[in-house]
């Protein structure tokens, strides 16, 4: 089995953990297949780059040369998901979404510890859109920039304990999700400080992503996912990309 784990920012360091993190959670035989992307930003904190990334990540799927059998999108509350789910035929697992709905097996209530404050509400969108915000407790800020979590790994993990043990002080909650990619291989030491289980985004998709190959399913047609209709599309990709 092949997975392809997409970083949805163009810094490599960062692919690498993701990549670690995705190959240390991936069963015997199965082979984790890191990528960045050709073109977009160094770390995606906002709407436009992560519009920007969805587009990226895209593109970076479509051309890559060898077969696979399932996609992890690796970035947190970032859009682009459904674009993928009509491009493809395998199955296609977000983080954000994954973190999620593996917290739901683990207590009545989670919340999400993440990077600066503006994403949060990115974060609560995409947890609405895929219809699991009802059991998400809070989503909450560390206040640290993606690319200050691999300058300095004491500071990145008090800031996120701190959050989190707000979170289950505060509003309750039972389960923590690591708010993004970034953030991939930290989980057992939040776990040491704060009691509950912390769910990781990568290591959660990689075990549904293998799950779902196994059973043979991948997104439904039908409707919803239905592959793009032909039509002509202009001056796409840009000269620069090709």
């Amino acid at each position: 089995m092949r997975i392809l784990v997409v970083n949805v920012n163009t810094t490599p360091s960062i692919t690498d953990a993701i990549g670690r993190q995705a190959a240390a959670a991936a069963s015997p035989g199965t082979e984790i297949v890191p990528l960045t992307p050709a073109f977009g930003a160094e770390s995606v904190e906002g709407n436009y780059e992560s519009y920007l990334a969805a587009i990226a990540v895209m593109e970076t799927v479509r051309a890559h040369p060898e077969p696979f059998d399932a996609v992890i999108q690796a970035g947190y509350g970032e859009h682009g998901r459904e674009g993928l789910q009509e491009l493809l035929d395998v199955p296609v697992v977000d983080i954000t979404e994954a973190a999620a709905t593996t917290a739901m097996y683990l207590g009545r209530s989670y919340s999400v510890v993440t990077t600066l404050d503006r994403t949060v509400p990115l974060i609560e969108e995409r947890l609405h859109a895929a219809g699991l915000s009802a059991r998400c407790a809070s989503v909450r800020a560390s206040g640290l920039p993606v690319l200050a979590l691999e300058e300095d790994e004491e500071n990145t993990v008090e800031a996120i304990v701190e959050q989190a043990a707000r979170a289950v002080e505060d509003d309750r909650a039972e389960v923590i999700c690591l708010g993004c990619g970034g953030m991939a291989g930290l989980a057992e030491r939040v776990v040491e400080r704060t009691g509950v289980p912390v769910v990781d985004g990568v290591a959660a998709a990689v075990t549904i992503a293998e799950s779902l190959v196994r059973l043979g399913l991948s997104t439904s047609k039908v409707r919803t996912y239905a592959p793009p209709r032909p039509k002509r599309i202009l001056n796409w990709p840009p000269k620069n990309l090709t």
